[in-house]
């Protein structure tokens, strides 16, 4: 837990008390802040009350007294309406943050390595750790992704944050200067709590903010509005900037993938360092951009590039990433249930042939546009969840689709019916392209749902007879 010193004696407010929120809470009452916490929701007002965290309605507070609100990231303080609470706050010139900014006003000895993007920032974070770490280096690794900023442990000079990070959060944090930032991708998600894709742009690029060299900006160039961002940082030439791509084309001054060879042009001598079609937890080009975001910022930061190589051929992989969870009768089953919006589906289904897919739940602006020309790919479709009637219609005439409400029943009938086609090289696929929030909690619970039902037809062989009625 991070001692927050700075604030011994101080009030601050906490809004939203999930993971991170509680954390928070936590570690501010161990520091001698005076704590008024507060979430809308009952339960989770009730899972304070049992931590015995303090609870106060922050709708009825004297702002003018409170300094500090830490807003958990899911909720608004602009777009498309601020929360009540964070308006009441702004409008008394309550300063709005999240815990890695307390992370960052506590641990100003250590070193900081981000990493944003809108698809890959979880494997490239964990990826980029498990360099470090297997590297020799003290390092913590959270944010975003697994362990809330504020329960890591205490780094001071030499020690290295490695931090997941969404656009929730880098709008909210301003002590922080990233020695290696990374922005993997940017495609439309989020918008509406940006006010738009310009607002979306902006909060991404704000990892890069007032780096100087020999800070590193590590930037995809994949995507034009990556690309125009990594212009912008050359032609300012305040940091030294590294472009990676996995798109096939040499790169100069980058670190680039061809045919699934990682090379390193940083130094202008274009080495082929590593074969990465040789890492099975690493499939698809997606991976291979995510493999050279992690060289590009763990060479910036110091470790060899033999050290590198060596620990990538090493890395296990993330939970419900393309995560393979069992091969049964040559039918391989693949949960990708952390694939929550078309683009980061797209990067599962570039990967197979033969795909049984099982999409749905609550669906995002866009829904399966831009997913097209990967139809001949899927063998048939099984839908889940509140996207189902919408996405049928979206699939009729390219793809057979059929309904089946729950996750249980989905995969119940996928695996019959790969059993019954005998296909070449068939996967039942969970690659949802929708948020979980309406059959689950997160994309965690319904990636172990599906491993869970999966567990159960290796169980019950019988259930995979048959197929689609």
């Amino acid at each position: 837990m991070i001692d927050l010193f700075y604030m011994n004696g101080l009030p601050v407010a906490v809004l939203g008390l999930g993971k991170s929120g509680m954390a928070t809470a936590r570690a501010l009452m161990a520091s001698g802040a005076e704590v008024l916490a507060w979430d809308d929701n009952e339960d989770s007002r009730a899972k304070a009350r049992e931590a015995e965290i303090p609870l106060t309605d922050l709708t009825g507070v004297n702002w003018i007294e409170i300094p500090t609100l830490v807003l958990s990231p899911g909720i608004p303080h602009l777009h498309p309406k601020p929360h009540p609470v964070a308006a009441a706050a702004r409008e008394a010139g309550t300063e709005i943050v999240c815990d890695v900014e307390l992370l960052g006003r506590a641990m100003r000895e250590a070193r900081y390595l981000g990493v944003t993007g809108t698809n890959g920032k979880s494997t490239t974070t964990a990826l980029i750790g498990h360099i470090l770490t297997l590297g020799g280096a003290e390092v913590q690794i959270g944010g975003n992704l697994g362990t809330p900023a504020l329960e890591l442990d205490a780094l001071y000079q030499g020690g290295t944050y490695v931090l997941e990070l969404s656009s929730y959060q880098l709008e909210r944090i301003y002590s922080i200067t990233f020695d290696t930032a990374v922005l993997l991708n940017i495609s439309p998600d989020h918008l509406d709590r940006h006010g738009g894709m310009a607002g979306y742009i902006a909060a991404k690029r704000q990892i890069f903010h007032r780096q100087t060299s020999p800070r590193a900006a590590i930037v995809g160039i994949d995507d034009a509005d990556s690309r125009a961002i990594c212009e912008e940082l050359k032609a300012a030439g305040d940091q030294i900037v590294i472009p990676i791509s996995s798109a096939g084309e040499p790169v100069e001054g980058g670190v680039y993938v061809i045919d699934g060879v990682l090379f390193d042009d940083s130094e202008g001598q274009g080495i082929a360092a590593i074969d990465l079609k040789e890492i099975a937890s690493l499939p698809g080009r997606h991976n291979w951009q995510n493999a050279a975001a992690a060289y590009a910022a763990c060479k910036a930061h110091g470790v060899s590039p033999a050290v590198i190589t060596a620990c990538l051929r090493s890395f296990p992989g993330l939970p419900h990433r393309q995560e393979l969870v069992a091969e049964i009768d040559g039918v391989r089953y693949v949960n990708d249930s952390k694939a929550t919006n078309a683009d980061a589906a797209a990067r599962a289904l570039a990967c197979y042939d033969d795909i049984y897919w099982i999409l749905g739940g609550r669906a995002k602006e866009g829904g399966l546009s831009g997913l097209e020309s990967f139809y001949p790919k899927v063998r048939h479709a099984f839908l889940i969840g509140e996207a189902s009637e919408a996405f049928a219609a979206a699939l009729a005439g390219k793809v057979s689709t059929h309904s089946c409400g729950g996750l249980d029943s989905a995969v119940a009938k996928a695996s019959a019916l790969a059993a019954a086609e005998r296909r070449p090289a068939p996967v039942v696929l969970l690659s949802p392209a929708c948020a979980s929030f309406d059959q689950f909690p997160n994309f965690e619970a319904r990636g172990d749902a599906f491993k869970a039902a999966v567990a159960a037809l290796e169980r019950n062989p019988q259930q995979r007879e048959g197929g689609v009625a």
